[in-house]
């Protein structure tokens, strides 16, 4: 059946969007006025540099998916990284449900299943490029977060954030060390450390953890033996694995990818990739390995559209990171590794994503391309505090080593942006966007609302206790009205919606959100006296969509330097409201949207002041001379039927000010915002 050319009314043959998330406005314009960014520089003179709002709540789950469907949240359901089972109160990831097969067949110790496991994306909505595909506009699209499980479409896709490990975890790493400490394994937030003992040879032997085994009863760990034999001069070490290849482990210096097999019996093998990072060999043997990535050459889950193309990928350029939070932020926060080993680790999976970039511009010279380097944010997130010489994660630290690591990863991204522009010339139907999500700021205080719910009377702990440990240990719920679990949200205990729900709908319901709105924007930190929260925000109130009753019924918008506390965010409730945050994760978003806009650059000018993330799917599809989908809420930021192409007034600088912030929070300049048209305008 022919189609006939689905380009015929398109005033773009070829949009190509790059994602960085969290690139900062107020950043991009200080390296930009340095000289840090010449050709984010270049992008600007020639089309448009602007901020770019974002979703509420201002996180990457939430703003990508407005990306990706151009709706609001209450429209595509996903409000956090984290939510609560209403029936438990238990945790349980936003984006996607995995499930074991309903049916299994035994057979001695283990249990054959009948059937596939059941992998479910959660996120509502239909991707706009799934739109463009029906119209047989094809895209490839790589590693856009909350794409896990892949959606069928005419086109490619390599998920992004909130694919799994292969233990099904968000990423569990693994440290051996021969420190001294109690025999066997000890736990870290995000990881697990395993103590070494040398034999009498003084060969060190232990073993890999690897997932567990879903066909065998009780799931008991899948394991692989390894020694570890250090050289003579104790600069390096010899690491042999059952069924590899044995590796020269430098110190200080990452393996390539190695791919573990483990073996699930009835002839079915399981494999995933690592890498290794010797930290040292004197005094203490320490050796990191990062969590089990999904092979994807041979992937245990669905990892892309089609499946092949994840294999294709490996196939042309090797072994490459699949985790959907790929850098390892929990073992820099732990300090089991350290910000060199972070840093390094950081750029090798930028290195990755920019080779699969440019082979996807090299297969794609019309239609979609689209790429989200997670780079920039992981970077901020983890070196923010050098920026900030008070910060208190700086106690017991070094802060000058790595000061300049935010502005060498943006300088690595105009880098990147440099040759995509070379590569692209002065062609006028390829149209270049570079967006972010949201931008970033300070944190260096965690404000638990948990315990500010306690303290007011709004959560009840158990038999008179004063804390209560993760996932609401000690809550008693027959007497609790509000609790907040995640990032950005406190959640009602509705009759009715939660299992043990005892605030009745109405009036009773009205008034006490009312009255948390009005307590929570007048709460100060002690230490300085300062407003913490900008706005609170009520989920229902603020939208319409058919998911806003899935929300947190408060979206709590924090000023600059503050944030949920780590406790708070898994449903601990601590003795104080306010803590220092001291941990390396020193810079965040989680605040008030106003605060943290992305950034928009495109190669051509805008007709609007302030885009919005919502509107960049609704204009690729007019830019292709489609029409954007009913369910999207975006409007077209280009100009169209030949109507004049320029920025609509002067830019506000206040939209760039983090005001009421923390001390050491930065106060961001004003972009440039340049334009061809600007003789003209």
């Amino acid at each position: 059946i022919s189609v006939g050319n689905p380009f015929r009314n398109a005033s773009a043959k070829r949009v190509i969007i790059v994602g960085l998330d969290g690139m900062d406005p107020g950043l991009a314009t200080r390296f930009m006025q340095e000289g840090r960014m010449p050709n984010f520089q270049r992008l600007a003179e020639r089309g448009v540099f602007r901020p770019l709002d974002t979703s509420n709540p201002s996180m990457s789950p939430v703003a990508w998916s407005t990306f990706t469907t151009g709706t609001d949240p209450s429209r595509h359901g996903i409000y956090d990284f984290i939510t609560r089972d209403p029936c438990t109160c238990a945790p349980m990831l936003s984006s996607t449900d995995i499930k074991d097969a309903s049916r299994v067949l035994n057979i001695g110790r283990y249990m054959v299943p009948l059937g596939k496991p059941k992998i479910k994306l959660l996120r509502k909505g239909t991707p706009f490029w799934k739109l463009l595909g029906d119209k047989h506009i094809h895209s490839i699209i790589q590693r856009v977060p909350i794409t896990f499980p892949p959606e069928p479409f005419r086109g490619l896709l390599l998920s992004g954030m909130c694919v799994p490990d292969l233990r099904g975890s968000q990423g569990t790493f693994s440290f051996f060390s021969t420190a001294s400490g109690d025999a066997g394994q000890a736990a870290f937030t995000g990881g697990e450390q395993t103590v070494l003992r040398r034999n009498k040879q003084g060969v060190i032997r232990s073993r890999i953890v690897g997932p567990d085994n879903s066909l065998e009863k009780g799931h008991p760990r899948l394991t692989l033996p390894f020694s570890l034999i250090e050289s003579k001069d104790r600069r390096s070490a010899r690491l042999e694995i059952d069924g590899c290849e044995p590796i020269e482990l430098e110190l200080q210096r990452y393996s390539d990818w190695i791919t573990l097999t483990f073996d699930a019996g009835l002839g079915i093998k399981i494999t995933g990739i690592v890498r290794f990072y010797l930290m040292s060999l004197d005094p203490d043997v320490n050796l990191y390995m990062t969590p089990i990535h999904i092979d994807p050459e041979n992937p245990a889950m669905p990892i892309s559209h089609p499946k092949i193309y994840s294999v294709y990928l490996a196939k042309k350029q090797g072994p490459f990171a699949t985790l959907g939070l790929a850098e390892d932020t929990w073992a820099l926060n732990e300090r089991v590794i350290d910000e060199k080993a972070f840093f390094d680790q950081a750029m090798l999976i930028c290195d990755e994503r920019e080779q699969m970039f440019f082979d996807a511009l090299e297969h794609r010279k019309q239609g979609l391309v689209t790429t989200v380097f997670d780079t920039t944010d992981r970077i901020q997130h983890m070196f923010y505090r050098y920026l900030d010489p008070t910060h208190p994660a700086n106690r017991d630290k070094e802060s000058s080593a790595y000061a300049g690591a935010i502005a060498r990863t943006y300088e690595r991204m105009d880098g990147m942006l440099g040759k995509l522009l070379d590569q692209v010339g002065d062609d006028d139907r390829t149209v270049v966007m570079v967006m972010s999500d949201h931008g970033f700021t300070n944190f260096r205080r965690g404000v638990n609302l948990n315990t500010w719910l306690r303290d007011e009377g709004y959560l009840v702990l158990k038999d008179g206790a004063e804390t209560s440990g993760d996932w609401f240990e000690h809550v008693d719920w027959s007497r609790t009205r509000a609790f907040s679990l995640g990032l950005t949200g406190i959640f009602v205990n509705r009759k009715g919606r939660e299992r043990s729900g005892i605030v009745e709908e109405g009036d009773a319901y009205v008034t006490l959100i009312a009255e948390i709105m009005r307590k929570l924007e007048a709460l100060v930190d002690p230490e300085n006296g300062q407003r913490c929260i900008r706005k609170v925000r009520s989920a229902i109130a603020s939208a319409d969509g058919p998911y806003r009753y899935d929300a947190p019924d408060l979206l709590v918008g924090y000023e600059g330097g503050y944030r949920n506390s780590w406790e708070c965010a898994t449903g601990a409730v601590t003795p104080e409201v306010f803590t220092d945050n001291t941990k390396s994760w020193s810079g965040d978003h989680c605040v008030d949207p106003d605060i943290v806009p992305g950034v928009f650059f495109c190669n051509r000018a805008i007709t609007v002041e302030r885009p919005h993330i919502a509107d960049i799917s609704s204009s690729v599809m007019r830019l292709f001379g489609q029409q954007p989908g009913r369910h999207m809420q975006g409007k077209m930021i280009f100009a169209e039927g030949g109507a004049a192409a320029k920025v609509a007034g002067p830019l506000d600088p206040a939209c760039l000010t983090q005001s009421g912030s923390a001390p050491g929070a930065l106060v961001h300049p004003e972009p440039v915002v340049e334009r061809r048209e600007a003789a003209n305008a």
